[in-house]
């Protein structure tokens, strides 16, 4: 991402406010992402709550659609890659590492009542990403949160990390696996 030198600044400042309106409307256009930061930004009805349920949604249907076919494994691991995707967009749009937290644990919800059957097959793709999953959001809520929050996240975190190391596959993991979110003294 480049970084707007001072003379692009002056630049700026010397534009009208209807060339600016103009210049920013047009960049909008080009890329979603700007638009609905914009959007977040600018408009009250469009809250992190919103973002949330949008994102969710999308989790949601990235999983309908596009876990399906003879090679079920592999499906669910693309869909659970572009799900974080869709997680880390709604965090750059909001900049709110709670909805990161939140929505990283929809999606592990969603995994854990739907599809733990997948974590027997013979592909380790889809359990791998899912035990990386729930690692990276244990992280983030020792990292992210303050400490008053973490024993709301600790009971089903602890019970998605005790689900994934009763699978044989937790053995061959080559990253830690914490088996509980443990909480500093």
């Amino acid at each position: 991402m480049p970084v707007p030198s001072a003379e692009f600044k002056r630049a700026l400042k010397r534009l009208s406010d209807k060339e600016k309106e103009a210049l920013l409307l047009r960049a909008a256009r080009r890329d979603a992402e700007l638009y609905d930061t914009l959007s977040f930004e600018l408009l009250p009805e469009v809250t992190v709550e919103t973002v949330f349920e949008q994102t969710s949604d999308q989790i949601h249907e990235l999983f309908a659609v596009g876990a399906t076919g003879r090679l079920l494994n592999r499906s669910l691991t693309k869909a659970l890659q572009k799900a974080t995707k869709e997680v880390a967009r709604a965090r750059r749009i909001t900049k709110d590492k709670r909805l990161e937290i939140d929505l990283n644990l929809y999606t592990l919800r969603h995994i854990f009542a739907n599809y733990t059957g997948q974590f027997e097959s013979v592909y380790g793709g889809f359990y791998t990403s899912t035990a990386r999953l729930a690692a990276r959001t244990s992280q983030l809520v020792l990292q992210n949160l303050h400490e008053d929050l973490w024993l709301e996240y600790k009971p089903e975190l602890d019970d998605f990390l005790q689900q994934l190391h009763t699978r044989s596959k937790s053995r061959s993991l080559k990253f830690e696996l914490p088996r509980e979110l443990v909480l500093p003294d």
